[in-house]
């Protein structure tokens, strides 16, 4: 686990006048040597997040992408039209692009996709939030790491849940076996969602976590699913509505769903909720998948007044947000989790509302989710 580091916020470092600093590098005239305070900001940066660099040559490259993501962070925090905390993550020594190749899913990308199986269901009065979470249904947050596997992940996580909901009966089932079994080669490269579901359809369900372990990488050629137990299994997979609304409705009365995101915005964020444009978040470009476990409307959070008047941007009573489940480790956001605002399909997240379905009735029951 990383050490409990307490970075000065991006504000603390405009006051101590840090940020000008940090501007004046990418100015006309050489700004000099680097402030001694960006240097200890770096400092702590390697020590929470364990970052080491093989010679000086790399310390400095890495000591300039940090610097660049700060002012990228202090930018994202003045245009944001939510409540998000931009600024020092685990991802702040990478550039975009190394964090697109690492972190983004290619094959979530791809445009023109469709799936036909859609869903209808009978109308259920909104309640004004829902959080599964206190449900105590959802199932710990895991860490990817090095490994393209936010689909199977998201995927198992919907799994979970909803086995958990319907049945009573706490499960958490093998990402492996999605990666080791799948039908599109190397899981560890990227994925499709319905790809996770395919497989557990075809091997008659998933094993557990414990039996078949999460390793970070994907043993394509050994394929081990006939050799354990199935604990949860699946009749199928849908396609809701691209509707928040309906989305919302759905969430509330049948459980957590998995949604594709453009992750742009997540290599910088702390916490709180983003509200991104299409200029800064393209919502047809989704490269990230992650479960949506909730929703909620927050009012203005301690601090945010000054944050807005820096901007001029005028005050907001309250914002309506989405609740998800990343797969990046519990040291990352809030808690491992993120909210987006709800009603603008920020970052595309109505792209692809799919989920899997664990039992088959005529009609579907309701269930209550905690508010």
């Amino acid at each position: 686990m990383a050490l409990n580091v307490c970075f000065p916020s991006l504000l603390v470092l405009l006051v101590a006048g840090l940020a000008p600093g940090i501007r004046s590098s990418f100015g006309a005239q050489d700004p000099g040597p680097q402030p001694l305070e960006l240097k200890e900001v770096f400092k702590l940066f390697q020590i929470q997040f364990n970052r080491s660099y093989s010679n000086p040559a790399e310390y400095a490259h890495r000591l300039d992408i940090f610097v660049h993501n700060l002012a990228k962070a202090q930018r994202l925090q003045e245009d944001d039209l939510g409540t998000a905390e931009f600024g020092v993550t685990p991802f702040s020594d990478l550039t975009e692009e190394e964090f697109g190749q690492l972190y983004g899913n290619w094959r979530g990308a791809k445009k023109g996709l469709r799936v036909a199986k859609q869903v209808s269901f009978e109308k259920q009065l909104m309640p004004q939030s829902c959080d599964w979470r206190k449900a105590h249904i959802i199932t710990p947050v895991k860490n990817q790491g090095n490994c393209k596997c936010c689909w199977a992940i998201a995927a198992a996580g919907n799994i979970e849940a909803l086995w958990n909901i319907k049945f009573k009966n706490s499960v958490e089932v093998s990402v492996q076996e999605l990666l080791d079994c799948g039908r599109c080669g190397d899981g560890c490269t990227g994925g499709y969602i319905w790809d996770a579901f395919i497989t557990a359809l075809n091997y008659s369900g998933l094993a557990s976590e414990r039996d078949y372990p999460f390793q970070g990488h994907a043993n394509t050629h050994r394929c081990r699913a006939p050799n354990y137990r199935k604990v949860a299994w699946i009749y199928d997979y849908i396609m809701l509505p691209r509707n928040e609304q309906t989305i919302a409705k759905y969430v509330a009365t049948q459980g957590p769903i998995t949604v594709i995101i453009n992750s742009k915005l997540l290599q910088h964020y702390k916490k709180g909720i983003i509200k991104g444009t299409p200029s800064t978040c393209d919502p047809w470009f989704a490269d990230h998948y992650v479960l949506l476990v909730g929703f909620g409307t927050s009012k203005e959070e301690k601090g945010t007044e000054k944050v807005l008047s820096h901007s001029n941007r005028p005050p907001r009573h309250s914002i309506p947000y989405w609740i998800l489940k990343n797969s990046w480790g519990a040291n990352w956001g809030e808690e491992g989790y993120f909210r987006l605002h709800r009603g603008s399909n920020t970052c595309g997240i109505t792209k692809y509302p799919i989920t899997a379905c664990v039992d088959n009735p005529v009609k579907k029951q309701a269930f209550s989710c905690p508010p």
